[in-house]
């Protein structure tokens, strides 16, 4: 992944609103017993520890030292067997041809160079891998909110605008990264439902995500922190779907490489 520090805050909160994405990727993925799996960016271990029930030979990567502590701590609640080491998309602590499934689910999307992540994924599969990950769509409202948190920052900062990210989400992109290593891409889409009692009770819940408290921290001595909130209120309340509480509905892809 990148450097930036995903211990931030409580990234459990999170991992636990994604834990049915990670079910639809590890479905997808369909590791059997005796398998040999990476879960790339596995924070707090939500697909890694799916994989392992189905009695797959688990390693969850991370960058981030608390929230492997977290997976390793949930692993041994659950009574499974599953290692947690320190790396990222562009560098796994696995030897050659060592996984038969590489999961990723909305990690590896936030890998600083594409290419060498798509490389290193390929690297360590063996033959007959496949390679399963997850990417947001640019559509919705957690998209705009989270592009407008991100252009405050920008902006407080007095940052260039950033390049592009990877189109993770686009088949012809996944194409084209992986055509270099003979591996045939597919993708469906799913989505994602986000529920609170109030758009300002999922607002406050998001305050103690990673990037939120990063956020924070440049805003707020600023005096931009209220401005922020009420503007990312306001692309909530207008998006959302259930007039009685909240949902907003976030759409991704899963995407699976394998050797043709």
């Amino acid at each position: 992944m990148s450097t930036f520090d995903w211990g931030l805050g409580r990234y459990e909160d999170t991992a636990t609103r994604l834990e049915p994405a990670a079910r639809v990727v590890v479905e997808a993925a369909a590791p059997v017993a005796g398998e040999r799996v990476v879960d790339v960016g596995c924070g707090t271990g939500n697909a890694a520890l799916l994989a392992a029930e189905r009695g797959a030979m688990v390693t969850g990567v991370d960058p981030a030292p608390r929230l492997l502590d977290v997976a390793r701590a949930e692993a041994a609640a659950r009574g499974l067997d599953a290692t947690f080491a320190p790396g990222h998309a562009a560098g796994i602590p696995l030897e050659d041809g060592e996984a038969d499934v590489v999961l990723s689910v909305f990690g590896v999307i936030f890998a600083s160079d594409p290419r060498a992540a798509a490389a290193e994924m390929v690297r360590v599969s063996g033959p007959g891998g496949r390679i399963v990950l997850s990417a947001w769509l640019p559509t919705g409202a957690t998209h705009r909110a989270v592009s407008a948190a991100a252009e405050a920052v920008r902006a407080a900062l007095g940052a260039p605008a950033a390049p592009p990210p990877f189109a993770w989400h686009e088949r012809t992109a996944l194409a084209t990264l992986f055509a270099p290593y003979d591996l045939e891409v597919t993708v469906e889409e799913a989505s994602l439902a986000f529920t609170a009692s109030s758009p300002r009770a999922y607002l406050e819940e998001q305050g103690e995500h990673p990037l939120a408290k990063a956020g924070q921290a440049v805003l707020g001595p600023r005096g931009e922190g209220d401005a922020l909130r009420e503007r990312m209120l306001a692309i909530y309340e207008a998006a959302n779907e259930d007039p009685d509480a909240f949902r907003v509905t976030s759409r991704y892809v899963v995407a699976t490489a394998r050797r043709r």
